[in-house]
């Protein structure tokens, strides 16, 4: 290729060189220079990769994309454009052939939500036979393939090598988290999204080196509207007004209809549609089946069951639904995935029975083991036990806060290990145990995960709740620098199996 073909999109200056160079890669890290790869110069905060300039010529790269002019050998081609991460993500969608546009793509974007959302998106697509890809917070999906990553949304150049493997395995949707750091960094620009979903928002992720304010948070997350071919916006956010502001594409809204009165009678009127609405909430745990039902009113109409707890994934799988459904799914499909639709380490359920149901959620924090143990609340369980523990060389506020939470929301607290990394876990369940012990709530120590996840199984109750928090999806446990395998999930499906042999019902 030219470099010249690569430049859809992209305000660029022409500084010296030629536009017939050749071009075989995209590079933006200098110890991946090689002879035929654009150089794309960009100034961090802590580096500036103009500085290496002199390396990357000195490996056969013949041509630069800079932020400002340079002064290089002739024979070097430059090319000066206004930013250079922006450069990265054009450049690269160019390299990989556009392999976005041959999928519907999904980008969903919000607080809390877009993890949960997504994979339902995915369950739900897939059940209508559209092959999809993923990608966010647990990682890219493609298949049976599984890549992890270090952000929610990948760096552009690693997003359109991802989107090119989808394309190339037949992948008919893309689903994805468009993070705001993404959006501030570049990553996801010139992606063209069919569907934009905005969950909800909240004050989050402001502070040194990534927002300075609400006001930025909330200015980033509207900016997937600018790349959405169609929006769908949470109408229960308090935040509501300032999210459709000035929304520069058609947009339809979901919301739970118990506050339908508080919606702005003149945003509504602007929407595109009737909308989506969920009524009828109720809230089911059976000895086959926890989550929630609820009736999918307004542009469309139909029950759904959801193996999920919880309120917020009413709103999860509205979101999810609302989308599958404008882009064609059928009603039966839907259903259908949803009832057996599961997240690893998201309030999943690995184990239900007449006797007990074992949760698994990533809840790591005060503020999501409050919301976790309020939702499972609901249900009415006989007991609610939870087990958890807290990270080692982290904050004690965390142990002090979830310690307290546990003392007063659950009816048994199981202490055990999470990753202790250079700390004694006996030192941590001390700390945990000090604030349990202030709200006068019961607990047992078992310092070892296994064995405390085995006695919440083993000693459970005839219509007990447990809750095995703090690691989700996590397939390790941190010790002294070294991580062992260990996966919260198989641990409970191998004390059900033993529990079985040994003709006991778990």
């Amino acid at each position: 290729m030219k470099i010249q073909e690569w430049l859809e999109g992209l305000p660029c200056t022409l500084q010296q060189g030629s536009l017939d160079t050749e071009v075989t890669e995209v590079v933006y890290d200098s110890r991946k220079a090689e002879p035929g790869a654009v150089f794309v110069c960009m100034k961090g905060t802590r580096t500036d990769s103009h500085d290496f300039i002199p390396q990357v010529l000195e490996k056969g790269v013949k041509v630069l994309v800079t932020e400002r002019p340079v002064e290089v050998p002739e024979g070097v081609t430059v090319l000066v454009a206004e930013n250079g991460r922006e450069a990265l993500a054009k450049l690269s969608a160019a390299r990989f052939g556009y392999p976005s546009r041959r999928m519907v793509m999904i980008g969903v974007t919000g607080t809390k939500g877009k993890t949960t959302t997504t994979h339902m998106l995915k369950a739900i697509l897939e059940t209508a036979g559209k092959k999809t890809g993923m990608i966010g917070t647990n990682g890219v999906f493609l298949g049976e393939e599984h890549y992890p990553t270090v952000n929610t949304t990948p760096e552009s150049y690693e997003l359109h090598r991802y989107f090119a493997r989808m394309a190339e395995a037949g992948c008919q949707c893309c689903v994805m988290e468009v993070s705001s750091q993404a959006m501030k960094m570049h990553r996801v620009d010139g992606i063209v999204f069919d569907y934009g979903v905005f969950t909800n928002i909240s004050p989050d992720h402001i502070g040194p080196d990534e927002h300075a304010d609400f006001d930025e948070y909330l200015y980033y997350k509207k900016q997937l509207f600018a790349q959405s071919r169609r929006a769908l916006v949470n109408l229960d956010d308090e935040h509501l007004t300032q999210i459709v502001e000035g929304i520069p594409c058609p947009w339809t809204g979901f919301g739970l209809g118990e506050y339908r009165s508080r919606w702005p009678q003149e945003l509504v009127e602007t929407m595109d549609g009737a909308g989506y609405v969920a009524e009828e909430i109720r809230y089911v745990s059976e000895p086959d089946f926890v989550g929630v039902e609820f009736a999918i009113n307004g542009a469309h109409e139909m029950a759904v069951r959801v193996s999920i707890p919880g309120r917020f994934n009413v709103y999860n799988a509205l979101a999810a639904s609302a989308v599958s459904l404008m882009a064609g799914v059928s009603g039966e499909r839907l259903q259908h995935a949803l009832e057996h639709v599961t997240i690893n380490g998201r309030m999943e359920i690995v184990h239900t029975s007449k006797r007990c149901c074992v949760i698994v959620d990533y809840a790591h924090n005060a503020v999501s083991m409050e919301s976790l143990l309020a939702t499972l609340r609901e249900y009415h369980p006989k007991r609610l036990v939870v087990v958890f523990g807290c990270g080692g060389n982290r904050s004690k506020d965390r142990r002090y806060s979830m310690g307290a939470i546990g003392g007063r929301m659950a009816d048994l607290s199981i202490i055990t290990a999470d990753n202790s990394r250079f700390e004694k876990v006996e030192d941590i369940i001390a700390d945990i145990r000090g604030s349990i012990e202030k709200t006068g709530g019961r607990y047992v120590e078992i310092p070892e995960r296994r064995e405390a996840i085995a006695y919440s199984i083993t000693h459970a109750e005839p219509g007990d709740m447990i809750a095995v928090i703090g690691k989700g999806h996590e397939d390790y446990q941190e010790i002294e620098g070294v991580r062992y395998p260990f996966l919260d999930k198989a641990v409970v499906e191998d004390v059900v199996r033993q529990m079985r042999q040994e003709g006991l019902e778990p």
